[in-house]
């Protein structure tokens, strides 16, 4: 194993971590990915977070991966390496509040205390410093609480961080008009995107609604799942394509 240093706070391990996506050739695509480098970012308040990185070539931005509750970086173990075959290198990470939905949750495990939903913000603050010394447009995309968040860690990043990707946003923490207020200073495009539950899509609406200069885009799905789920053919098989077609062509737009 070796390592490289990126900044003082921030390292980088090239050694190689398992993924059940390594090697394949992603759907929809003609381009074979590499499997993910195990990674790790220093969170806000110097806790260690567990990551893992797929390298596009030539990238024309980084996306930073953030999962639901219960939850973990495997939750993008088939999305990431899609996202690295259209052209956008990925970095997905464990939360310190996370789980056991789609694998092991190895940042839960450098932590003391039980954590709450809002106390990883500090990780996904780490993941944006992690990513700065790449010099590629930054965007944030979350599922579920942490697509709350990432209106909130894009407002700390102006000039930074190119747009956020929401995925079944929602008032989830103790203050009930946190991401609103967040969303009513983001300076950045955003897509907006739930499952077809009603309750779920007037979340949505009500969180790009607070987005100022017609800069978000919601998206209705017509079959979806909660989180980013809903592009997991395995979890949504009716409506993953038609959903993944929606998210590149934003994607296309923010970062061509």
């Amino acid at each position: 194993m070796k390592s490289l240093v990126l900044i003082p706070l921030l390292a980088l391990a090239a050694c190689q971590a398992p993924s059940s996506a390594s090697n394949e050739t992603v759907a929809n695509t003609s381009v074979a990915v590499d499997p993910p480098q195990h990674v790790w970012a220093r969170a806000a308040d110097g806790t260690t977070v567990n990551g893992a990185y797929y390298k596009a070539e030539n990238p024309k931005a980084i996306i930073l991966l953030f999962h639901q509750a219960d939850s973990n970086r495997d939750e993008y173990a088939t999305i990431a390496p899609r996202l690295a075959a259209a052209g956008y290198t990925a970095m997905a990470i464990d939360q310190r509040s996370g789980g056991a939905m789609f694998g092991t949750n190895e940042t839960m495990k450098n932590v003391k205390h039980k954590a709450e939903m809002v106390d990883a913000e500090a990780d996904l603050i780490g993941a944006v410093n992690w990513a700065q010394p790449f010099g590629k447009p930054i965007i944030l995309w979350g599922s579920s609480y942490s697509a709350s968040l990432v209106f909130d860690v894009a407002n700390l990043y102006p000039g930074q961080v190119k747009a956020v990707m929401a995925f079944s946003p929602g008032e989830y923490f103790p203050d009930p008009h946190m991401i609103g207020r967040a969303a009513s200073t983001l300076a950045v495009p955003a897509y907006i995107t739930s499952s077809g539950d009603p309750a779920e899509i007037a979340k949505a609406k009500a969180i790009a609604a607070r987005v100022p200069g017609g800069k978000a885009e919601q998206y209705v799905p017509v079959t979806g799942v909660h989180g980013s789920s809903t592009l997991i053919a395995a979890k949504d098989p009716k409506g993953a394509e038609a959903n993944w077609a929606s998210a590149l062509a934003f994607l296309k737009k923010v970062a061509p």
